[in-house]
C-alpha cells in the first residue's frame, strides 16, 4: 500500500511553464541605389522595425551621406528617423513608431551607393516546453 501511495504522489502533474514571447522579423522591403528615392508604401501591424543598412563606394572620403526617414503613407509627414549616417559603413537600427499604419521611406543620399532592408517585428509566443 505504501508503495502505491508513493507511486501516485510521484505522478502528480507539475504546473506547465507559461509560453515565452519571441520576436519574429518579417521583411517588408529591400531597396538599393545611389541618390534620392521614395519607396512604395507598406503596412505595419506593430510599428516596430529593424533597419539594416550599408553604404559603400564613397566618391570622396567624408563626402557620403545617407538619411532615411519613415513617413506616413497617408499624409507624408515624418514619423521617425530610420538611418542618419555619413561616410561608408553598415549597421542595424531598431526603431518604433507610436502605432500601426501605412508607411514609406524617403531616402536622401549623396556620394555613396546604399542598401536598406526593413523588417517588421512581430511578437509570437513559443509553446511551453514539454
Amino acid at each position: 500500500m505504501a508503495a502505491a501511495l508513493m507511486l501516485v504522489a510521484g505522478c502528480r502533474s507539475r504546473p506547465e511553464p507559461p509560453p515565452r514571447d519571441v520576436s519574429i522579423w518579417h521583411t517588408v522591403g529591400s531597396w538599393s541605389g545611389r541618390g534620392n528615392v521614395q519607396t512604395e508604401t507598406f503596412t505595419s501591424d506593430t510599428g516596430a522595425f529593424r533597419v539594416t543598412w550599408e553604404t559603400r563606394n564613397e566618391t570622396a572620403p567624408g563626402a557620403g551621406r545617407l538619411y532615411a526617414v519613415f513617413r506616413s503613407g497617408d499624409s507624408g509627414r515624418e514619423i521617425m528617423d530610420a538611418v542618419r549616417i555619413e561616410g561608408v559603413g553598415r549597421g542595424v537600427e531598431e526603431v518604433s513608431a507610436e502605432r500601426p499604419r501605412w508607411y514609406y521611406l524617403s531616402i536622401d543620399s549623396a556620394n555613396v551607393d546604399w542598401a536598406i532592408t526593413v523588417d517588421e517585428q512581430v511578437v509570437a509566443q513559443t509553446p511551453p516546453p514539454r
